[in-house]
């Protein structure tokens, strides 16, 4: 198991969390009240910084109910939280619904994932094992 520390940043910061028991991620809430024009993505706080432990990642994923019904998710899905960083984690939204969307202190807008990465390095080659992928190019696959 993993521990996450973190530290609130003023009174309307939520702790993350999940929903039910088996959820795979945890909820961010948003600590202000925040007009997401339709068209428009912004950055909205949610008033906390974390500790991720070392060798993990945090990944801010849209949810999925907030995309359905008002075509509001996660621009840069997922938004990366790298272990050393120790600022106010924010979710970058983007509204493509025709509406304006009314975010308010303590909406549900986003969830955390943590994982595990694999410690990688690059090493030059002079060749690649063979592959029947890639030859032709971003989809390519050649499945329709």
């Amino acid at each position: 198991m993993y521990t996450v520390k973190f530290i609130k940043l003023n009174e309307d910061a939520r702790t993350p969390m999940r929903a039910h028991e088996d959820d795979a991620g945890f909820d961010l809430y948003s600590c202000e009240d925040y007009l997401l024009k339709a068209h428009a993505y912004g950055a909205v706080a949610t008033g906390i910084c974390i500790e991720l432990p070392k060798g993990t990642e945090g990944q801010v994923r849209p949810r999925s109910g907030l995309a359905a019904k008002h075509g509001v998710t996660v621009l840069n899905a997922p938004g990366t939280i790298d272990a050393g960083y120790r600022g106010e984690v924010k979710c970058i939204l983007i509204n493509h619904g025709e509406e304006d969307f009314q975010i308010t202190k303590g909406m549900r807008i986003a969830q955390l994932m943590v994982k595990p990465i694999f410690e990688t390095e690059f090493v030059e080659a002079a060749g690649l094992e063979s592959s029947d992928r890639g030859e032709g190019g971003f989809g390519s696959s050649g499945l329709k």
